[in-house]
């Protein structure tokens, strides 16, 4: 990958026919913001904030997670009673994409896996003496 044609991957997964504890489980969910980005070369910065919610329509009530780490961040927002997750995982460097894609699969037990794959940030100037040169 060429670290100066764009900023970073952005990993999108959203996930259905999930395994409904593991969704509806605040501890889990916090475990598993926790210990991700270490799996994946990542460095937390911030301890997981997790929490439950519940709005206007009952049936889509769940988890909402989002952990801060040196790269960017790893969010999950869950609905519990329709088996579905949706996870982010944004990073302005390179880590195995397809690593961070099964263990997140994996983690949820989703039979139907939706993966979306963007790079962000094309042009995105590396270097401050590049930026400064094409100016």
């Amino acid at each position: 990958m060429n670290r100066q044609s764009y900023f970073g991957p952005h990993l999108m997964l959203d996930l259905s026919e999930c395994d409904q504890k593991r969704i509806g489980d605040l501890d889990f969910i916090f475990n598993f913001l926790s210990t991700l980005p270490d799996k994946i070369g990542m460095v937390k910065i911030t301890q997981p904030y997790v929490f439950p919610y519940a709005g206007l329509v009952p049936e889509d009530k769940g988890i909402t997670g989002f952990v801060v780490i040196a790269e960017s961040h790893l969010s999950i927002h869950t609905f519990v009673e329709k088996g579905h997750a949706f996870v982010d995982l944004f990073s302005c460097k390179p880590f195995d994409t397809d690593r961070a894609r099964d263990l997140i699969i994996e983690a949820f037990v989703s039979k139907k896996p939706e993966v979306h794959m963007i790079e962000r940030g094309a042009g995105f100037p590396r270097n401050t003496h590049l930026a400064k040169a094409a100016a």
